[in-house]
């Protein structure tokens, strides 16, 4: 027979051979699709945005929030042929609201800038947005994985 042990917080059972080789009694709980605590990914079974997903790293809340949700719902439901193609406007206003707060979003180009600075042409701003734009195309479609060859391009 087993045996119980508590030690403080912790509660220490002991099994024999014999409570392993005969078949558990334990029944399993269905679970509720629709339980808000239960961790789901991205995507929830309904299709919709699961914008408390940690793998949006807190980018659906803080002064950008609402920019983000609208940019990552109009990929999310878009029915375009290059997915994503008719959402430019909802991602510029996306950016131009990230450029307004550099110490809460870093841009990637920022940091590459510091470590080649031995380079002789400096990109322009123009670059700079162009090259983070398609970095966040690149973010969004490795959740969904779309080959790169499908990739928008900046205007």
């Amino acid at each position: 027979m087993s045996s119980v042990r508590e030690e403080g917080k912790d509660r220490i059972i002991f099994v024999t051979k014999e409570d392993h080789a005969s078949p558990s009694s334990a029944e399993l709980v269905e679970e509720d699709p629709n339980d808000p605590y239960e961790e789901r990914g991205l995507i929830l079974p309904s299709g919709e945005i699961n914008w408390n997903c940690p793998c949006l790293g807190g980018m659906a809340s803080g002064p950008c929030g609402t920019e983000f949700k609208d940019a990552f719902s109009c990929f999310h439901y878009s029915k375009e042929e290059v997915k994503g193609s008719d959402c430019l406007e909802n991602f510029r206003a996306m950016q131009e609201c990230m450029q307004r707060y550099p110490e809460l979003y870093p841009q990637e180009d920022e940091k590459e800038q510091q470590q080649q600075q031995s380079s002789e042409t400096k990109p322009t701003s123009q670059d700079s947005a162009e090259t983070s734009e398609n970095g966040w195309w690149r973010w969004l479609l490795s959740f969904y994985k779309t080959p790169a060859s499908l990739w928008p391009t900046a205007p």
